[in-house]
């Protein structure tokens, strides 16, 4: 357990015990002055109750808040310093970029883009970071974004790895209105289980119709007893498979935080999830 967190449930602990000592003190006193009968008993709890809010408001705030202002420290220097991350991947990324139009010798252009792909993966990672903070702290900026090209760009990541594997794709030009990457991580972590849990040569299908965003694999089915618990963190079906068994559990998350409903339709065809976007649709 972290000190931070410890010192909260002392404090938090320390807080709740004044306050029942308190009001068990003042019901002792209320009780002896006005007897105990149903014409006052409503009156009394009613006061207790009242000023049990009152005192955790009160007391809670100067308790609390120096636990609660060393986040916010955390947070700002932790959106400084990517700040400052940025800032040299990028002009690294811009040189590199003007170097590649006059190097001709091959030893250095491998180089060159051993630098470029460096790059772009720190790039990828403060991305990530500054996603990640912002979800922490609900400040996620949702924006307009075309359906196709969310599944396009999650197609092409996965373009090494699904070898045999064929993707069609039945798609019309869909706007949603939502957060964008949180999504791309839906889409990205769907179609990385319809690849992983696929048969060699499979087929995986990815269709939209009446509000509908429907993902197919023409894998094995899930099993019935484990279609509750695909979703919890670190479960897997399968333990042979690469992973932690997080992919879902991203999926149901920001489902549930967007009032997307997730339906699952598993049999010995394959197993489709069911996406309903109508309350991020555009």
């Amino acid at each position: 357990m972290s000190s931070k967190r410890r010192n909260f449930l002392i404090s938090n602990s320390i807080l709740i015990a004044f306050i029942v000592i308190l009001i068990l003190v003042t019901n002792y006193y209320l009780v002896n002055i006005f007897g105990f009968n149903k014409e006052n008993f409503m009156l009394i709890t009613s006061f207790l109750i009242i000023l049990a809010i009152f005192l955790n408001s009160f007391l809670s705030k100067p308790l609390l808040e120096p636990l609660f202002k060393s986040d916010e420290n955390l947070q700002k220097t932790i959106k400084e310093t990517l700040h400052e991350l940025n800032i040299p991947a990028s002009t690294i990324q811009a040189n590199v970029q003007m170097l590649e139009r006059n190097i001709k010798d091959e030893k250095n252009i491998k180089r060159l883009l051993r630098i470029k792909q460096a790059t772009n993966e720190l790039l990828k990672l403060y991305n990530q970071m500054e996603y990640e903070i912002k979800k922490e702290i609900d400040k996620i900026d949702k924006q307009r974004f075309m359906l196709d090209e969310i599944i396009e760009h999650s197609i092409e990541k996965f373009e090494d790895i699904k070898k045999d594997i064929q993707i069609e794709k039945n798609l019309s030009d869909i706007v949603l209105y939502s957060d964008k990457n949180g999504f791309q991580k839906v889409i990205d972590n769907l179609l990385s289980n319809a690849i992983k849990y696929n048969d060699d040569k499979g087929l995986i299908k990815i269709e939209f119709k009446n509000s509908i965003l429907g993902i197919y694999n023409s894998g094995k089915p899930i099993d019935t007893k484990n279609i509750l618990m695909i979703f919890e963190q670190y479960y897997q079906e399968d333990s042979s498979k690469k992973g932690f068994g997080l992919g879902l559990n991203i999926v149901k998350e920001f489902c549930d935080k967007h009032a997307i409903e997730i339906k699952i339709d598993s049999n010995k065809a394959g197993t489709t999830f069911y996406l309903n976007l109508n309350n991020i649709l555009k």
